[in-house]
Parts: structure tokens; C-alpha cells; sequence
């Protein structure tokens, strides 16, 4: 499903976004989501207490909750909670709801998974397992959140960004579609959950086209930094495709 911007509506279906894990990664989201006029619904492991100064921040769009609660007020919710920790998501309530799968793997000493390890799965296939009554969507794993809030865009902009998204349900993908159409992004369609690899660390399409060349000599952590704080440089939809198909399936997560 590769949609063009001419054909794309600036709505989506639902005015409230429940987000699971106030990360990086679920704060700008919900920051952006907030800008962007919708609702949302925020929620940790440390309880609604926890958020009480993103909520202060974000104003009176947003809300903290439990997960729970987060789950059951939003027909869209986004997961961004460390893949460790993909199994406290509760899966009752997110039984036939839309989840965007934002996780990305990272073994480290005392933690791997098997079938991440052998490319027999897709670390979106294992979320989808665990919350088997929802449809998975993988997307805004491959941005970061300086670049998601740099590089928004209104639809038709000459200079407007894509981002690449997995899954198996065509209308669950279109949902999320739509959101990163409100976000302010175009959306490039890579497949099923099984192809959401292309996008995923070490392949082309994982983070550096959005912020462009690092500085040579740099240590691991200092990459890191320099990934998180540096501009968005726009990748268009066109370059998303290339660099989705130029990609080579090698060890799953990070191995940097």
C-alpha cells in the first residue's frame, strides 16, 4: 500500500491516542500527536503519578493513566515500551485495538530471544504473538523524537518526510497511516510483519537518512548522543522505498 500525498486525507478516525511507555520515543510522539490537535492518553510502569509534569507540559490534551486505562481509551495505541518488556502490555484490553509497534530489538548480556537471534521471527511477530487479539502495526521505530518533531510536515509539502510501516491487517495499516499523515508524514507500506526487518537497526533505513552523515571517530555512546540530538534531514517517500529495498537481512538488533 503505497499511498501518494494528493491522496491522502489530513484526518484519522480517532481523536485519542493511548500511549504505553513515556520513553523518549512515547513522550515525542505524544508531543507531536498533541500539536497535531489529538488527545492523548499516557501511561508508564511507575504509575499516573509519575507523568504528572508531561501532562503539565502537553496541556489539556493530555492525561495520565494506567495501561490499562490507556488501552481501553483509545482504539490507536502506541507501544513504546523496551522490547524486554513487551510482555507487561495488557493484553486483554488491547484485544481489538490497533497497536503501534515502536520496539525495536537490543539483546544484551542475559537477555536474547531465540528467534530473533535466527531471523526466525520478526521482533513485530513476537509482539503480535503476545497480543495476539490486536493487529500490529511496526512504525515510528526508525526516527528519532528531535527528527519526528523537525520534520513534520503539512500534506503536499514539497519537502515532506515518509516513514516506513509493517503489518498484516490492510485496515490496521491504514489507520496508522492516517496517523502519520496527521503527524505530519507520508507513509511507505514495506508488507507484512515478516518484511518489517527492512527498516529495523543495521539496515539502510534505520535512523541516519534522517539525520545524514555523523562525524567520524565517535564512540558508541557518543553516536548515540549525537543520533539523538542532531536535525531531521526530509527523506521522501521515493528514498524510503529504495533504501527499504536495498536492504540485506542480517543479525537481528542493534550490533553496533
Amino acid at each position: 500500500m503505497d499511498t501518494s500525498p494528493s491522496e491522502r486525507r489530513t484526518e484519522v478516525n480517532t481523536s485519542t491516542l493511548g500511549i504505553i511507555g513515556t520513553g523518549m520515543v512515547g513522550a515525542g510522539v505524544a508531543r507531536r500527536a498533541v500539536d497535531a490537535g489529538l488527545d492523548v492518553v499516557l501511561s508508564n510502569s511507575r504509575g499516573p503519578e509519575t507523568l504528572a509534569g508531561l501532562v503539565a507540559e502537553l496541556g489539556p490534551r493530555a492525561r495520565a493513566a494506567t495501561p490499562a486505562e490507556a488501552a481501553r481509551a483509545a482504539d490507536l495505541v502506541l507501544a513504546s515500551l523496551p522490547l524486554a518488556a513487551h510482555e507487561r502490555l495488557p493484553r486483554s484490553e488491547l484485544a481489538g485495538k490497533t497497536v503501534i509497534d515502536p520496539m525495536n530489538y537490543a539483546p544484551k548480556p542475559g537477555w536474547r530471544i531465540p528467534e530473533l537471534d535466527s531471523d526466525d521471527l520478526t521482533s513485530s511477530e513476537l509482539v503480535q504473538r503476545y497480543v495476539a487479539g490486536a493487529r500490529v502495526v511496526k512504525a515510528l521505530h526508525n526516527i528519532g523524537p528531535r527528527q519526528l518533531l523537525d520534520l513534520c510536515r503539512p500534506a503536499g509539502a514539497p519537502d515532506r518526510s515518509a516513514l516506513p510501516l509493517s503489518g498484516d491487517d490492510p485496515a490496521a495499516n491504514e489507520e496508522v497511516t492516517d496517523l502519520l499523515d496527521v503527524l505530519g508524514f507520508d507513509a511507505v507500506d514495506l508488507g507484512t510483519l515478516a518484511e518489517s526487518w527492512r527498516s529495523e537497526p543495521n539496515t539502510p533505513l534505520y535512523a541516519f537518512p534522517y539525520v545524514g552523515q555523523p562525524p567520524s571517530g565517535l564512540t558508541v555512546p557518543e553516536l548515540v548522543a549525537w543520533v539523538q540530538g542532531a536535525p531531521g534531514v526530509p527523506v521522501p517517500a521515493a528514498q524510503v522505498k529504495d533504501l527499504a529495498a536495498a536492504a540485506v537481512r542480517g543479525p537481528a538488533g542493534f550490533q553496533m
